[in-house]
């Protein structure tokens, strides 16, 4: 730990760096987000994400999970080292201050966003939080639309069919089983691509006090794909979907470049809405067994898109 301090401090230009609080472990037991703090440094503190492969899978064969667990943290630092300034206040997201990453060890230092005026964490967003999200979605689809996602993932998002193979073969419904391949093909044949965030859900989302505006942080699965993927997504358990949608729309046609045909993007993403629910809905199936046989709701809008097929 001493010398990825010593790191962070001479990264940041610090003449000292002590280790402050741990803020979370990172999913399937791979590391650690925590807080630094600095002396002599512009700035009082960063956060680190340290990031290394439980002790089991280091220097093995690869499975697929961890396979796609390694690559999402090479993703993460490209995103961060190629695209993430250009991010503006409209969708916000912390500075990089730097990054070193190999096959087995990831450490990533990043401008501390509660410091930056978003220390809030919500389970709930609430109305305000949601419009709050949703513009921040918005914002970021207007911007990298039409953007290649060189060195991201290809499809973006962390359930996308190529990448859960195992899932799929262990879905009950035949009938949803057999349609995957369909949905997958659909999204991807989308005309107007952007850049999603991949894993747009409300714990992804830093609040600013009163909940008027967030950042967003972890972009592990961001890469290509139709905008509808993170708004499907952050609504998939939202009462009111549909006003939900014309609020998120509606701050799209607001962020879109002039030279944008706004009614064609909204035309052709509308449509695809109920695909990328049911796309992830068929993730569910395969990965939350359980979950998708009580949801009965996402049952039959699954259904009607299937029959709509």
């Amino acid at each position: 730990m001493s010398a990825e301090l010593d790191w962070v401090a001479k990264a940041t230009g610090a003449k000292s760096a002590r280790r402050g609080e741990r803020i979370q472990s990172l999913w399937s037991g791979y590391g650690e987000l925590f807080r630094v703090e600095l002396t002599g440094a512009d700035v009082e503190s960063v956060v680190v994400k340290s990031v290394q492969p439980p002790a089991r899978l280091r220097g093995g064969k690869k499975d697929a999970s961890h396979a796609r667990k390694c690559r999402s943290y090479d993703v993460e630092t490209t995103w961060y080292r190629t695209l993430a300034a250009r991010c503006d206040d409209a969708c916000r997201v912390p500075r990089l201050v730097e990054a070193r990453g190999s096959k087995e060890e990831w450490l990533i230092v990043l401008e501390d966003i509660d410091a930056a005026g978003f220390p809030e964490r919500r389970r709930d967003p609430g109305p305000g939080g949601m419009d709050a999200c949703l513009r921040w979605l918005a914002a970021f689809h207007a911007r990298f639309l039409g953007v290649a996602p060189e060195g991201l993932w290809k499809q973006g998002t962390y359930w996308h069919l190529a990448t859960r193979q195992e899932e799929l073969a262990v879905i009950e419904d035949p009938e949803l089983r057999s349609a995957a391949p369909l949905l997958d093909k659909k999204l991807r044949a989308c005309v107007f691509q952007t850049l999603v965030h991949g894993d747009a859900k409300p714990a992804n989302f830093c609040f600013a006090r009163g909940g008027s505006s967030v950042a967003a942080v972890d972009f592990q699965y961001v890469g290509g794909g139709c905008g509808m993927k993170d708004v499907a997504y952050l609504l998939s358990d939202e009462p009111g979907e549909e006003r939900w949608l014309d609020v998120y729309f509606g701050h799209l046609r607001s962020a879109l470049a002039a030279h944008v045909d706004r009614e064609a993007v909204e035309r052709e993403w509308r449509a695809l809405y109920p695909i990328a629910r049911a796309d992830y809905h068929r993730f569910l199936a395969g990965w939350a067994k359980e979950h998708w046989r009580c949801d009965t709701h996402a049952q039959r809008l699954t259904r009607d898109v299937l029959r709509a097929l």
